[in-house]
């Protein structure tokens, strides 16, 4: 069996309106100190955020939502972030805010593979069947 290795991720979140507290799961950080590991997996589902919220900005947000997995990624296309540690980019993204997207707060995990917990919570956490199909009687 494998070495475990700890990891913590957040969800990522689409608050449209922080007053009302409806949000929408759009994506997953993980960090994983002993492997070296940050990453980040984002998907916007448009539908259901208009659902909450039909006015909001989607291009906006969109924007937005793609920095993330830049600050995991370091470098210059994450500005002066990317210059960070791993750690300290991980702590920036998952530090609380009041603004449109949040991240929840960190949960904690062993692993033997990051990447695929990444994955994993991804398709747990954030992806969902369409609403249409959800929303069909079965038989």
């Amino acid at each position: 069996m494998p070495a475990l290795s700890s990891y913590d991720y957040a969800l990522v979140r689409v608050v449209p309106s922080v007053e009302r507290g409806e949000c929408l799961n759009v994506g997953v950080v993980l960090y994983c100190p002993e492997k070296r590991f940050l990453g980040a997996l984002i998907h916007l589902d448009q539908a259901r955020l208009l659902a909450l919220s039909p006015l909001i900005d989607l291009e906006l947000v969109e924007r937005h939502l793609a920095f993330i997995p830049l600050v995991c990624k370091g470098g210059k296309a994450a500005g002066r972030l990317g210059e960070f540690s791993l750690s300290e980019r991980f702590h920036w993204l998952v530090a609380p805010r009041s603004t449109i997207i949040q991240p929840s707060p960190p949960h904690s995990g062993l692993c033997s593979d990051p990447e695929e917990v990444l994955r994993h919570l991804f398709k747990t956490m954030v992806e969902l069947p369409p609403l249409v199909d959800a929303m069909q009687p079965k038989g």
